[in-house]
């Protein structure tokens, strides 16, 4: 049985953490930054899918600082997060390649169009 698809914020949250630890705020900005500024995550939708995200073990804490007496902790990517993750961009690929031959061979897509 395979896994049921990645909800988009999801995605995108562990697309951010892909690179580097980041803190709740830098994800936020991440996922802006990745989504053209289409998805805005919201602080408390942001900690659910970080605490989902933990808990099914596909992130974890990296570190923890102060920072203006406020406490800033830094999540990464594990190795089951990245594999996930991989899984996922496998199956929207292989969805988007479907797709583009399919409106390409009924002319809705011009060969050699962005699909």
């Amino acid at each position: 049985m395979s896994e049921s698809p990645l909800r988009e914020p999801t995605f995108l949250v562990l697309t951010a953490l892909t690179e580097e630890p980041r803190h709740g705020y830098a994800v936020i900005e991440d996922v802006l930054r990745i989504s053209d500024g289409r998805v805005r995550l919201r602080a408390g939708t942001l900690y659910a899918v970080l605490d989902r995200l933990r808990s099914d073990g596909l992130i974890e804490v990296d570190r923890e600082e102060v920072v203006q007496s406020r406490l800033r902790r830094y999540y990464r990517l594990t190795a089951l997060g990245a594999t996930r993750l991989a899984t996922e961009v496998d199956r929207l690929r292989r969805h988007a390649d479907t797709a583009g031959r399919r409106l390409r061979a009924a002319g809705l897509l011009p060969e050699g169009g962005p699909a």
